[in-house]
């Protein structure tokens, strides 16, 4: 399988890819669906896996497809679906309210962060 200089990734169902690009977390969303595909949200361990190493590889925190919803320190997955796999970060999230994107640390640990910042754009296909 020809992985784009390690740009892609397999986990299970899915393939992870990155452009490269650091954009806000509406951008990274838009950019994504116009690829065809969704801003990454890993479901369980393998998936996370497989998002780190593309963060690891550019060195970049990476915004994840999930954000907080109406209740404070409730978040889920920008489809709707709940969050049955989750990797915080110790004491995250801790936003309360005004963090309500995700990033992913480049030691594939969680944080929540404001939605305005610039990072790593990884899909799902």
């Amino acid at each position: 399988v020809l992985a784009l200089n390690g740009k892609i990734r397999e986990a299970g169902e899915k393939i992870f890819a990155s452009n490269g690009k650091k954009v806000d977390f509406g951008s990274a969303v838009k950019s994504c669906e116009e690829a065809g595909g969704a801003i990454a949200m890993p479901m369980n361990e393998e998936e996370n896996k497989a998002i780190l190493s593309i963060v690891q590889q550019y060195n970049q925190y990476a915004y994840l497809g999930i954000k907080e919803g109406q209740t404070s320190g409730q978040f889920k997955y920008i489809n709707g679906m709940p969050l049955n796999y989750t990797k915080w970060h110790q004491y995250e999230p801790n936003g309360k309210g005004t963090e309500k994107c995700v990033e992913m640390y480049t030691d594939g640990s969680w944080n929540d962060k404001k939605c305005n910042l610039y990072r790593l754009t990884i899909c799902e296909f």
